[in-house]
């Protein structure tokens, strides 16, 4: 019996070693020693760290440059506090990191990239590799050499055949999605002149909006961090430096193709930018923000709130044809690290497309070119003409509004659905109108008293979209089990993703 049982566990470890080596694997740490003479320590003074897993086959020239999340220190306290953790100290990190999702080695899991020379660069400067202080205070003996870390990493990866590169990205998750943006042109600049480089935020696209008592917490938080100074000259020269931090105000400067990939509803920023525990001093939100099904109909508006927000911050990155993304409604931050997020038969979809094949077929778009999967021009005049919209009951005609459709609305160009949304003012109107146009924005709103409420009106909304969205002209989303809740179950996708031609 006991042999029985053995052979059964056995059996057991062997699937699970399996599993491990198909959907991640353990990649060993090199400090970069060299970089200390250069001042390219962490916070500590210690080295800098990454880890790499070498390219094979046609991926053998092509480099994947991975930089980890991990929030930022703002002060001497906040930066004292991590100095002597792994986000301060390389002497803190452990010696070995799963490699999954874009990381992966599998095929299977990875399609585009699980041959390419893929590095995960560790963080510890904590302000996304921004910092370049030369003093150090002998008090508390805190370095602030992040720019100088990132250079020294991309070097020594040059040196081990980054040089050679017919292929590079820079991604990153949180943090590090923060750095893929800032430095985006840098890293250009520092492979060779013949390498096609693109950048890939993940969950990077931190916004600057009001938190739940009304403060922009987020704002005066990066105010703080003394590395804002080496910003973006482009953006700093004409905006308070700490602006710069975030994307919405320097993303449209930077030259080089960039992909985002971030929720909507931002998991992440949720709970520290729109309802940070400073802001919440009774703790209203807490259980909202550890499980969604928790919140109540105000939290979910406000919510809804913040991810219009989002949406509208996004213009931040500029027209051109170099920009993609992938933005989903899901409750998530970081999707692109974790297997069931990244490519899985239950990860998050819009349009049918997983993240993993909206990241790979914009990387492998040679041209930089990205078009929206959209709302073509002539859907946009016949909403307009409210031929489309659903007939309310006759005896609706000038009820309060209950619901909208709100396009990002360009002649020339692009049109696509941004958000539905509930409504309740009592503008007098018809069966459906055009409440609201300008240059950038239509919303055409739905007039029915026979909907009963708002949340009701949104079924009839989505109702629309799906129709639009079955003529192709619009992609819907589903989110992993776990990811989503009641705010979600009965939403559009209302960000369509951006696609190569």
């Amino acid at each position: 019996m006991s042999n029985i049982r053995l052979g059964q566990w056995l059996c057991a470890l062997v699937g699970v070693l399996l599993l491990v080596k198909t959907q991640g694997i353990n990649v060993g740490i090199t400090y970069v020693q060299n970089a200390v003479a250069k001042g390219a320590v962490c916070l500590d003074g210690s080295p800098p760290a990454y880890h790499l897993d070498k390219g094979f086959g046609t991926g053998i020239n092509n480099w994947l440059v991975h930089i980890e999340g991990g929030g930022w220190c703002n002060n001497v306290t906040t930066c004292l506090a991590r100095k002597n953790t792994r986000l301060g100290s390389s002497k803190q990190m452990a010696t070995e990191l799963v490699f999954s999702g874009i990381l992966s080695s599998g095929q299977k899991f990875n399609p585009d990239f699980y041959n390419w020379n893929r590095i995960k660069v560790r963080y510890c400067d904590g302000a996304s590799f921004t910092g370049d202080v030369e003093a150090v205070n002998p008090t508390t003996n805190l370095h602030f050499r992040g720019a100088r870390i990132f250079v020294a990493v991309i070097e020594d990866l040059l040196a081990k055949g980054m040089k050679n590169a017919e292929n590079a990205m820079l991604s990153g998750c949180s943090a590090g999605g923060l750095t893929s943006i800032l430095h985006c042109d840098n890293f250009r600049a520092l492979v060779p002149m013949g390498t096609k480089v693109k950048c890939l935020s993940d969950a990077g696209y931190f916004i600057n909006t009001k938190d739940v008592s009304g403060a922009l917490h987020i704002e005066g938080f990066y105010n703080e961090v003394g590395s804002a100074k080496n910003l973006p000259l482009s953006c700093t020269s004409n905006k308070r430096p700490g602006l710069c931090f975030f994307p919405q105000n320097m993303a449209q400067q930077i030259r080089t193709p960039l992909f985002i990939v971030n929720a909507a509803y931002d998991s992440w920023q949720i709970k520290n930018i729109l309802a940070p525990g400073v802001a919440d001093p009774h703790g209203t939100w807490h259980n909202c923000k550890l499980d969604i099904t928790k919140c109540s109909s105000t939290q979910i508006q406000t919510m809804q709130e913040f991810r219009l927000a989002f949406l509208s911050a996004l213009t931040g990155l500029g027209r051109s044809s170099s920009r993609g993304m992938f933005i989903n409604s899901c409750y998530a931050h970081c999707q692109t690290e974790m297997q069931e997020t990244w490519l899985r038969a239950d990860s998050p979809v819009l349009g049918g497309v997983t993240i993993a094949k909206a990241v790979g077929d914009c990387h492998g778009c040679l041209s930089s070119t990205m078009r929206r999967l959209r709302l073509p021009r002539e859907r946009v005049h016949s909403l307009a003409n409210i031929s489309d919209l659903p007939r309310p009951s006759s005896q609706s005609r000038g009820q309060p509004l209950k619901a909208a459709l709100l396009i990002n609305y360009d002649p020339t160009g692009p049109s696509r659905l941004l958000s539905t949304m509930s409504m309740n003012t009592t503008k007098p109107a018809g069966e459906g109108a055009i409440v609201t146009q300008t240059a950038a924005f239509l919303l055409v709103a739905l007039y029915d008293g026979s909907i009963g409420s708002a949340s009701r009106a949104m079924v009839v909304v989505d109702q629309l979209a799906w129709q639009l969205g079955a003529l192709g002209h619009m992609s819907i989303t589903r989110c992993k089990p776990g990811l989503s809740g009641k705010l979600f179950k009965t939403r559009l996708a209302e960000n369509l993703i951006n696609v190569r031609i």
